[in-house]
């Protein structure tokens, strides 16, 4: 067949140019001819679908399919299904559309615990404490409720689409109908930020998303504007998110160029250094980062450069040994691949990423390793690679290969740990008695705006605790003095945080909770002592051991 047709073969020719290009290309960069696998795929699927004995549905099996294909790359190669990237995705975002509240559900009925400031239930009227009986004239009440169900099926949704809410409120004998319309409800990922003791702030990270910067920066401005010189960050139970935050933040607190991360990987468009530019506005401040076992990717990076550069305190634990840099690729169907592009390194060259090459299984199971060989409560038990040392910028050695090792260990505190604190807290009672105890009280506490006024109005800590002990043995955990009397402190601590926040939020929770905390305690002492200057000679003596 012969095409003289110029409006016929030009095409053609420029077509096969292109593939013939393409193969070529892969063929000179060494990768695979992947059309051939994507054949063998197809041929696979079809003979199943033309076929196999019993009735299969090729979209689910692929669905099955795809996950099982990147076990075999790296634990944190993931596929993410297109009906949970909305999800995925605003958890980094930085908002969401929504409603704007928090909510929790006790005694089988959905309780509103917090409104969002501005948002839209706050500009419908929704109140804290108001009960949702009903979404969309369908009844939510009873034993079969299901927190996420409500939250991602029925009060998120498009911006600008309206929810209609039944809503039972105290004082009120008539169910209240509110019209709620969606908008962007913005999601905090700083926690808290207050004054711990005077000059010294306290700033609690509950991830890196696409808002954490200005979150943490307004943070700083406003502990400094109220005395603060020193600043505790805390990044205890932050797994990470966007490496591009953390640089920004770390950036804060060094002089002119110095290292705060760089990236490696098979291709060198995806390797990268990144220098501090000197504009930080809190170079002299002395600064201690909290960590444990669940700080991992972003909250590492931060605290990798950070001690890489003898630029303040690591107190804690041996964070978790996450080095894999990832990047979404978004598929055809509204799926996405998050896929490892790079390994990043500390200041000094380390990688901290832990071993993954015994499978996925052993990976996970790895933070269970550390608790039963005592890594949690003796600092002598954590395992350091000893083949991997490197220096900071004042001579010090530090590890690579799993994780940040902090220049302060604190143990996990158990005291106070006990049968019965576990019943209790495993039943929600500490959270269902606190917001019981607020909500019976709520004209009370809307007279109150911080958590010192909040503790003196409340009862001393025999009366609060044996009225929850009261509680609780009405809720089906009969008292046991003997334990009871053993989680005293630990009992009365968290009731008087929770109170604090479903009354005040989570300023005024941590504002509380914190005051029995090794790790803050250690920082403090840390602080006194002028311990930021390296080389590290003394030891804090109780709360937590110095390594050298």
């Amino acid at each position: 067949m012969k095409y003289k047709d110029p409006y016929v073969w030009i095409p053609l020719a420029i077509s096969l140019a292109i593939v013939g290009g393409m193969m070529l290309g892969d063929l000179f960069s060494g990768k695979p001819y992947v059309i051939d696998y994507d054949r063998k795929l197809n041929t696979i699927f079809n003979l199943i679908a033309d076929d196999y004995v019993d009735t299969v549905t090729i979209p689910d099996l692929v669905e099955k399919a795809v996950p099982k294909i990147l076990t075999d790359l790296d634990p944190h190669t993931v596929y993410i299904p297109a009906k949970d990237l909305t999800t995925v995705n605003d958890e980094l975002e930085g908002s969401f559309s929504g409603i704007g509240i928090a909510f929790a559900i006790f005694d089988d009925t959905i309780r509103v615990t917090q409104i969002v400031p501005g948002g839209p239930s706050e500009k419908a009227g929704l109140l804290a404490g108001d009960r949702i009986i009903k979404i969309n004239d369908s009844t939510f009440v009873g034993p079969n409720l299901n927190q996420t169900d409500i939250r991602d099926k029925h009060l998120k949704g498009a911006k600008n689409t309206s929810v209609k809410l039944g809503i039972k409120r105290n004082g009120n004998t008539d169910l209240l109908n509110f019209n709620v319309v969606r908008g962007d409800v913005p999601q905090k990922s700083v926690d808290a930020a207050y004054m711990v003791e005077k000059g010294t702030g306290y700033i609690k990270v509950n991830r890196f998303g696409r808002t954490t910067y200005d979150e943490f920066l307004n943070a700083l401005i406003s502990l400094k504007s109220t005395g603060a010189e020193r600043f505790i960050i805390d990044l205890r139970g932050n797994a990470g998110g966007y490496m591009e935050m953390a640089i920004l933040m770390v950036n804060e607190f060094l002089p002119q160029n110095q290292l705060i991360v760089f990236t490696k990987g098979r291709e060198k468009r995806n390797d990268s250094e990144v220098w501090s530019d000197g504009n930080g506005s809190f170079q002299n401040d002395e600064i201690v980062v909290l960590i444990d076992e669940l700080s991992a990717s972003a909250s590492e990076i931060f605290a990798g450069a950070i001690q890489d550069n003898d630029r303040g305190l690591i107190i804690g634990r041996r964070s978790f040994g996450k080095g894999l840099v990832q990047r979404q690729f978004t598929l055809p169907d509204s799926s996405a691949i998050r896929m490892t592009i790079s390994r990043y390194y500390t200041p000094s060259g380390r990688c901290i990423q832990k071993d993954y090459k015994h499978g996925e299984d052993e990976y996970n199971q790895e933070l269970l390793d550390r608790y039963s060989h005592g890594e949690l409560y003796s600092q002598d038990s954590i395992r350091i690679d000893t083949t991997q040392i490197f220096v900071t910028a004042h001579g010090r050695k530090v590890y690579g290969g799993g994780g940040i090792i902090p220049d302060i260990f604190v143990p996990n505190d158990t005291s106070g740990i006990t049968s019965y604190y576990m019943k209790v807290a495993n039943a929600g009672l500490l959270q269902r008695y606190a917001y019981r105890y607020v909500d019976t009280s709520r004209n009370e506490f809307t007279k109150i705006s911080n958590y010192k006024d909040l503790l003196s109005h409340l009862p001393n800590d025999d009366v609060l605790l044996n009225d929850f002990v009261y509680y609780a043995s009405r809720n089906g955990v009969p008292a046991r003095w003997y334990y009871i009397n053993i989680s005293r402190q630990l009992l009365t601590s968290q009731l008087k945080a929770l109170i604090a926040q479903y009354a005040l939020g989570d300023n005024a929770f941590y504002a509380i909770f914190n005051e029995d905390d090794n790790n803050i305690d250690a920082a403090i002492k840390a602080f006194n002592k002028h311990l930021a200057e390296f080389p590290i000679t003394e030891e804090i003596k109780n709360n937590g051991e110095i390594r050298n």
